[in-house]
């Protein structure tokens, strides 16, 4: 079920292969400009677009699909309002009122705010926990981190974990919604803008039945434009507008650009441990500033895990929190892989360099 106004999950349409080659046909028949506009607008996206290789900059990652020009698409509702109205909103009072508004006190809060939504509500909940079942919690408690990530402004959880299972299906192939393969900038931000070509991506496929089930998540999708702004209250109350700015606006706009890291630098600079046949990439600028979610093949090699972080240096305080769960009693079942899991996964790389 999808809240009035926002993008249904099983649309009628799916992709077309896009493994299909367009064949050029010659025609005797005298058109218009106008009837030749009206013709090249009609066909495939996909037909309209003049493809350039090219590779991203101080990486091998390379471009073989351009999105669609903004001039030609058609934009719905969705993408103007919650999509870039949200963005561009954010960014704006950032511009104007954060230098002018910044205090010690402001900024802890502001801290303090992002990792409660971005590590307990994006990394533990949202990401190891609902998109990956890397854990169980008590139902209370799962709700509760899960209601910390919806004030991320990230979206209801059934649209996250869909995109995100939608990911890891087809990592860096044409049904990824956010593959680098299309454009750094496409990966990074870009992508969230034209939800009917994600959509497109996704299929009638429904990977979210275990979510949908639940009331709870249900609730939290048709109620999502709420939920994200009720931490406004608390904040004019206590702080008045300064610490609006930086208790809402500043922490979203970086927990924004962290989050879209993952998707972008992840898949484009750093390096690969593991041989996931797709562009993952351990980066640890990103795993500083995303509690841990910059282990990026890490986690593509074994998705199942809890840990992302496998080696005693590699920063992942999300992790930390599952462990301290599991050690009180609270997390259970936690899967992270095993040694011989690891050997094989090793012996894999060997048999394909050879």
């Amino acid at each position: 079920m999808a809240s009035k106004g926002s993008p249904k999950l099983c649309p009628t349409s799916s992709m077309p292969n896009s493994s299909s080659k367009c064949k050029p046909t010659t025609t005797t028949t005298t058109t218009t400009s106008s009837s030749r506009t009206k013709a090249r607008h009609d066909r495939p996206v996909e037909e309209n677009l003049e493809v350039k290789i090219r590779k991203i900059v101080f990486s091998d990652v390379v471009v073989k699909r351009k999105n669609r020009a903004y001039w030609v698409r058609k934009w719905r509702l969705w993408d103007l309002t919650i999509s870039i109205g949200v963005m561009v909103h954010v960014h704006v009072m950032c511009f104007l009122y954060a230098y002018s508004t910044f205090s010690l006190s402001r900024f802890l809060v502001g801290l303090c705010i992002g990792i409660i939504t971005g590590m307990f509500g994006i990394s533990v909940s949202y990401h190891r926990n609902l998109a990956h079942r890397a854990f169980n919690l008590p139902k209370w408690l799962e709700y509760l981190f899960a209601y910390c990530g919806i004030l991320s402004f990230q979206g209801h959880p059934i649209l996250w974990v869909s995109m995100h299972r939608l990911h890891h299906q087809f990592a860096d192939e044409d049904r990824d919604p956010h593959s680098p393969t299309e454009g750094f900038w496409f990966s990074h931000m870009n992508w969230i803008f034209d939800i009917k070509y994600i959509l497109q991506k996704r299929g009638g496929v429904n990977n979210v039945r275990d979510l949908e089930k639940q009331f709870f998540y249900r609730f939290l999708q048709k109620t999502n434009y709420i939920h994200p702004f009720l931490p406004a209250i608390p904040l004019l109350w206590w702080g008045g507008f300064p610490m609006l700015v930086w208790g809402l606006y500043v922490r979203t706009a970086l927990a924004f650009h962290s989050t879209f890291l993952v998707n972008s630098a992840c898949h484009i600079w750093g390096y690969q441990a593991w041989n996931t046949g797709d562009l993952s990439k351990n980066n640890w600028l990103v795993a500083l500033i995303t509690f841990g979610e910059g282990w990026h093949n890490n986690h593509h090699a074994f998705e199942f895990s809890a840990r992302h972080g496998h080696e005693w240096w590699q920063f992942d305080p999300g992790w930390y929190v599952i462990k301290l769960l599991e050690l009180v009693g609270l997390a259970t079942h936690v899967k992270v892989p095993s040694e011989t899991q690891k050997q094989r996964m090793v012996a894999l790389n060997k048999k394909a360099r050879t």
